[in-house]
């Protein structure tokens, strides 16, 4: 049984570090913070990351119920949101960016925590349909447990990479930040054909 948690642990921690895409979250928090006071900034992280989490472990264990309550299957969303997360992929593939978080650094709010940075920087349309297809697809106690401690651990690790921000961008620069979005954006164009090819092949075994 430790085994199994183990390793849906570590799986799950490394697929949604990169379903939030640390290093897009990194470059839209420097826009978002800049020329804030460090102890503002540090609010600023704690906030998202608590509003990323509360909402990442809702959607977590909300996905039996939502596909319930709509009638759908789990192939079904796995196709949608395989597709939903590959588009998502592509823009930062091309753009370095998200699709859904264009223009966000130029929004001028007087609390930028929750809205935009935790949603839709952190969990973005793509994000959320993922979450529910990944908190669905676990069965077993061992598995939901280790899934959503991983959860759990990379938002934490997504915390450390904004506190480090400052130094990450003296030492990768605005190309290298970029540069690594697009590497995180091609990994998960492969975590959603994964998840599409897994919907269709479900689909077509259960006609």
């Amino acid at each position: 049984m430790f085994e199994l948690f183990f390793s849906t642990y570590i799986s799950s921690t490394i697929r949604f570090l990169f379903l939030l895409a640390p290093f897009f979250v990194v470059t839209m928090f420097l826009a978002l913070t800049r020329g804030m006071p460090a102890p503002e900034k540090s609010f600023v992280i704690r906030r998202a990351c608590i509003a990323a989490a509360i909402m990442g472990i809702i959607l977590f264990f909300a996905g039996p119920l939502l596909f319930s309550a709509i009638g759908i299957t789990l192939n079904s969303f796995r196709i949608g949101a395989g597709t939903l997360l590959f588009l998502t992929a592509i823009s930062l593939v091309t753009s370095g960016t998200r699709n859904h978080a264009t223009g966000l650094p130029d929004e001028d709010r007087d609390d930028i925590a929750v809205v935009p940075l935790a949603v839709p920087v952190m969990i973005g349309p793509a994000t959320i349909g993922a979450i529910l297809v990944y908190g669905a697809e676990l069965k077993r106690a061992s598995e939901v447990a280790g899934g959503l401690l991983g959860l759990v651990s990379s938002l934490l690790i997504l915390a450390v990479l904004l506190r480090l921000s400052g130094y990450l961008e003296k030492v990768l620069g605005e190309t290298g930040l970029n540069i690594l979005s697009k590497i995180s954006g091609l990994i998960l164009s492969a975590m959603a054909a994964e998840i599409v090819l897994t919907g269709i092949t479900g689909f077509i075994a259960n006609i």
